[in-house]
């Protein structure tokens, strides 16, 4: 099957194209947001294939996996085919929605030929589909193995454009965690913040950098679910994490602490960072519970199975 994807998100595309498909990305000259090509900074598969925005009218694609409210009207104009119409398209969801929550619709709810695919349950069921077929299939993520080994006495936080992504991100509770711990933040635009960082390290390194704190925090107040935050379970590390969205459903109790009071958080902070086996101990159970639930079989399985009906719809 030929699925056609712009390069967005780096983390879920790299799982997503792991796949046995062959799968095609547009190509600008600038390498913009429209046109990334392949990543730079994350292990893609030689199928994924880097086509320019001018020849996508001479590609067979089979479905188009769209994922921002514009790539529909982008699609229809660079391939001459309407998504939903003219070629089978889905749309994966990976936000939570924004604004007045309650009220917030899908900006596909009045549309019934795109199904909206969302990352996780916490999505599905915040956001108005309306007449929307909806879908959830949860994360997966590629194994980075068991790297973890805790040696530095610090937390690690990964977080892009921290500053930016304030309130979202939860940088403003930052202050508060670091006088509990020493934090490193890892991610795109962290310089200029009072803590040690590592900007934009290519996904194998940064993993491995990150492996080498004790605890992960995760102070993300409004997101489906980081990746960054499965991933430093399938690494092996404790978790410490606002109770919040989805991260209810992806942390349990024996893998870290969750809650939505800030003393109770800096003082599992704290706490595992003064004692390495414990935090070694949640680690394993962390990356149990994370390939148990977000392993990337699973994930592809899941795609598999929605693809073909898509293509071929009954």
């Amino acid at each position: 099957m030929r699925i056609l994807l712009w390069h967005v998100h780096g983390s879920w595309t790299t799982s997503f194209v792991q796949g046995r498909h062959d799968y095609l990305v547009p190509l600008t000259s600038d390498r913009g947001p429209d046109g990334r090509g392949r990543a730079r900074t994350y292990p893609w598969p030689g199928s994924v294939r880097e086509v320019p925005f001018d020849r996508l009218r001479d590609e067979d694609v089979d479905v188009v996996v769209l994922q921002r409210p514009h790539e529909v009207e982008l699609a229809g104009r660079w391939l001459g085919r309407r998504p939903g119409r003219d070629v089978p398209a889905l749309y994966v969801e990976h936000n939570t929605p924004a604004g007045d929550v309650p009220r917030t619709r899908h900006h596909l709810a009045g549309r019934d030929d795109i199904p909206v695919v969302h990352v996780t349950y916490f999505n599905d069921l915040f956001w108005d589909s309306g007449r929307a077929p909806t879908r959830v299939i949860e994360h997966g993520v590629v194994d980075p193995g068991p790297l973890y080994t805790g040696e530095l006495p610090r937390a690690g936080v990964v977080v892009n454009e921290p500053v930016r992504r304030e309130r979202v991100a939860g940088t403003d509770l930052l202050p508060a965690f670091a006088a509990a711990a020493p934090l490193d933040l890892f991610g795109m635009k962290v310089t200029g913040l009072p803590y040690g960082t590592f900007e934009d390290l290519p996904q194998g390194a940064m993993h491995a950098e990150l492996a080498r704190r004790r605890v992960y925090l995760h102070p993300y107040r409004w997101t489906s679910l980081g990746l960054s935050l499965i991933e430093a379970m399938t690494l092996g590390m404790p978790v410490v994490a606002l109770a919040a969205t989805e991260a209810v459903e992806a942390v349990p109790a024996e893998a870290g602490v969750i809650s939505t009071r800030i003393d109770t958080l800096t003082a599992a902070l704290a706490a595992f960072v003064a004692d390495p086996a414990r935090a070694a101990q949640a680690g394993k159970a962390a990356r149990a519970a994370a390939l148990a639930r977000y392993g990337l079989g699973r994930f592809l399985s899941d795609w598999d199975r929605l693809l073909a009906e898509t293509a071929r719809p009954a």
